[in-house]
């Protein structure tokens, strides 16, 4: 390994045992603003350079979540290359592994003994820590494995105790440092314009580019003129606009002004479409690209999206490949599989209902009203297996309660209902209320299932001794950017679901309340907020130990689900601020009483 000037690895820029350091602290938290200050003073030290890197390291990551790019260490690379750094066995690596549950800390543990016989190795820096992942990601074909294990083998070599557990909780994917984007955001505006009241701006520039690195390196090097030159691209995928819910068509047209779009709400994966002459990307709703699954969708787009460049959305539907009778979502999900996909495209063909326009041929969509957008799709669209979502404009309740069962009696969830007033723009990575959701109404029994978060876990008793007993599940409050818990699910779950679930929510296993989980429960296991399920339940109550919505609807009480349980269903498509957000938990449980009364 070569040294660089001022004797390091990589450079004289930012030493990684520094971002080591703030790492440390903000794990120890647990207190969000805390967290915030501790990033605010990371971004003040880092160079304007390697700050991107910086922001996608500590994401976890090395490049946006669109860019099809992964370090690919799996935990037994990562046990020969422990051992290869520290002369110790792959059995002995593999042994204290066993004891910690955790793999950095035993990098940390061999890192230290070998470091008592070798006092002398050159610091890191993070651009060339950055630099061998990079190198990892990028090895490929045949001897890639032995290539990826002797770089992170080089890197363990030259890395102290503490950088060694952080290198190997990145490259296997397990950092889970739990910032949200919105943290991050707040921690550069208040780092590089001295406030955090300059955050939507940055957000805007997210929102349209979907890649904080490289929002950091605009705010860091041109201020606030460099976000503002943000614009649609094609291949960047834009941050998807949300949806409010409510009952009953009644209250929806209220708030829309008494006249909505109803578009058909379909049971599928929601895609964004992104088109360059004969080149298609598909990018899921978490941003992933997920053009690989669907070589077909791409080839429906080629033939039947009439646009040079376009951005467009869509939902993708499993269909019966006889009847072209919509199937369910779980269906869709053997889509999701790496391999056989000419297979999974011949059991679970699918068509694409589109149902918005962001750009065409050098003009942003986002910011012109529905009706504008909707005309110039079907313009471009020749449908056959690319459908345009069926909708209907109108002020008649009957006129959309009909339309809703005939959405229903086709396999969809319901109706989108959305504005159709001169400033129903497409409003990038924002949940408004130019477009509501109706399902199923809500009754004195809780009907509609909701997206919950798993935080915390109780240890299981009798027949489930040796798993969890019941998961503590919390919703989102987007206003504070935490997790309220909402409930404790134990209902639902098959015994394949329990023997796994303590595999799947390892990796997110931490050992005190994360500082974004608002919690008065104390569960016997703590997890960063990953995993999304979706659960339903007989009621919503007013809980005193509960705290999501706490003190709205009472002071010194919350809302709770009564009689919860899982419906099957991991919303894998879902990150964890897309779940069920406290506002929408309101709303239900004031229409909930409507009904009832």
């Amino acid at each position: 390994m070569m040294s660089v000037g001022n004797d390091t690895l990589g450079g004289s820029n930012l030493k990684y045992i520094k971002l080591v350091e703030f790492y440390e602290k903000i794990e120890q938290t647990t207190k969000r603003l805390a967290m915030t200050d501790y990033l605010v003073r990371l971004f003040k030290e880092t160079p304007k350079e390697i700050i991107d890197k910086v922001v996608y390291l500590t994401q976890g990551k090395i490049y946006p979540d669109f860019i099809e790019l992964e370090l690919g260490i799996a935990e037994k690379m990562a046990i020969r290359a422990i051992a290869n750094a520290t002369g110790a066995t792959t059995k002995d690596v593999e042994e204290d592994f066993k004891k910690t549950g955790d793999l950095g800390l035993t990098a940390e543990n061999f890192i230290k003994r070998k470091r008592q016989l070798t006092l002398f190795t050159k610091p890191l820096t993070v651009d060339y820590v950055y630099s061998v992942f990079d190198k990892i990601a990028k090895a490929t074909g045949e001897g890639s494995q032995d290539l990826k294990i002797r770089l992170l083998s080089g890197l363990l070599t030259n890395a102290q105790p503490k950088e060694g557990k952080y290198i190997v909780r990145t490259v296997t994917g397990r950092l889970r440092l739990g910032i949200a984007d919105m943290t991050i955001l707040d921690a550069l505006a208040i780092a590089f314009t001295g406030s955090k009241e300059n955050r939507p701006l940055l957000e805007r520039a997210y929102n349209l580019c979907s890649d904080l690195g490289e929002v950091a390196k605009a705010i860091a090097e041109g201020g606030l003129e460099g976000v503002k030159q943000f614009k649609i691209r094609v291949g960047r995928p834009i941050r998807p606009m949300l949806a409010q819910r409510l009952a009953t068509p009644e209250e929806i047209l209220e708030k829309l002004s008494g006249k909505a779009a109803c578009e058909w709400k379909f049971d599928g994966e929601r895609v964004q479409i992104h088109k360059s002459g004969s080149q298609v990307q598909l990018f899921s709703r978490r941003l992933e690209n997920i053009t690989g699954q669907y070589p077909d969708v791409q080839e429906y787009v080629r033939e039947h999206i009439k646009a040079n460049e376009v951005i467009i959305e869509g939902e993708i539907v499993a269909i019966d490949p006889e009847t072209e009778e919509l199937r369910p979502f779980q269906e869709l999900m053997h889509r999701r599989r790496k391999y056989e996909i000419e297979k999974a495209i011949e059991m679970y063909p699918v068509n694409v209902y589109l149902f918005d326009l962001l750009y065409v041929d050098g003009e942003d969509y986002t910011t012109k009203p529905y009706t504008e957008r909707r005309k110039r799709l079907k313009e471009i669209i020749e449908e056959n297996h690319i459908k345009i979502a069926p909708a209907i404009v109108t002020s008649d309740v009957n006129e959309i309660e009909k339309f809703f069962e005939e959405a229903i009696e086709n396999g969809c969830e319901g109706l989108m209902l959305k504005s159709v007033k001169p400033d129903s723009i497409y409003q990038a990575g924002a949940r408004g209320w130019l477009w509501i959701k109706l399902k199923r109404s809500y009754q004195s029994k809780m009907v509609e299932p909701i997206d919950v978060v798993i935080v915390g876990a109780f240890a299981g008793k009798g027949k489930r001794a040796g798993t969890y007993g019941a998961l503590l599940v919390a919703v989102y409050n987007k206003e504070k950017d935490v997790f309220e818990t909402i409930c404790k699910v134990g209902s639902g779950f098959t015994d394949e679901d329990l023997e796994n679930l303590p595999k799947i929510l390892e990796e997110y296993k931490i050992d005190h309340c994360h500082p974004r989980v608002i919690s008065k429960l104390e569960p016997d296991f703590w997890f960063v907020p990953a995993k999304v399920i979706e659960i339903i339940g007989d009621e919503l109550t007013l809980s005193p130990v509960h705290t999501c919505a706490w003190g709205v609807v009472k002071e010194e009480t919350g809302i709770a689900v009564r009689f919860p349980r899982f419906t099957g269903r991991w919303r894998d498509d879902k990150a964890p601020e897309d779940a069920t957000s406290t506002q929408e938990i309101i709303d239900m449980y004031k229409a909930q009483l409507k009904t009832i009364t």
